[in-house]
């Protein structure tokens, strides 16, 4: 499989099971169903676009740096922005669908925040196990096709 097709199974299949996950979540923690699909799938679309304008934002700062290697207070930095963004644009989001407070939304954004961390994990040790990269993947398994 080539990089570019793998990263794009690695983000569909990581968000349709994330949206699956959400809904289960909240429909379980008694938010309606049809609420609790939107929810996930707003989220999910939240959290593409903004990753990507995110991303793009810093990787434009980052070149203007005299050091432009990523650092690992750099990462922190990154990963802190990009979820301090997603939050201030999901949970206004969350209070309105889910009709909540702003302080049950942000409750329930942090607690979303801690199952991602152990999700993207996970999720993404076993996508490595089942979907090796090219060059994970034995030469003789790559040669058998021709």
């Amino acid at each position: 499989m080539s990089p570019v097709l793998r990263r794009i199974v690695y983000v569909f299949s990581y968000e349709l099971f994330a949206i699956l996950l959400t809904s289960t979540a909240l429909i379980l923690m008694g938010f309606g169903g049809g609420n609790s699909g939107i929810v996930a799938i707003t989220s999910s679309a939240v959290a593409l676009i903004w990753n990507y304008a995110w991303t793009s934002a810093f990787e434009a700062w980052e070149k203007r740096q005299e050091e432009q290697s990523r650092s690992v207070s750099r990462r922190v930095v990154h990963a802190v922005g990009f979820e301090a963004g997603l939050l201030l644009i999901l949970v206004p989001i969350l209070a309105w669908i889910l009709s909540v407070t702003l302080l049950d939304a942000l409750i329930l954004e942090a607690g979303l925040l801690v199952f991602f961390l152990f999700y993207t994990f996970a999720f993404s040790w076993l996508f490595d196990r089942f979907v090796p990269t090219a060059r994970s993947t034995p030469a003789k398994a790559q040669n058998s096709t021709r």
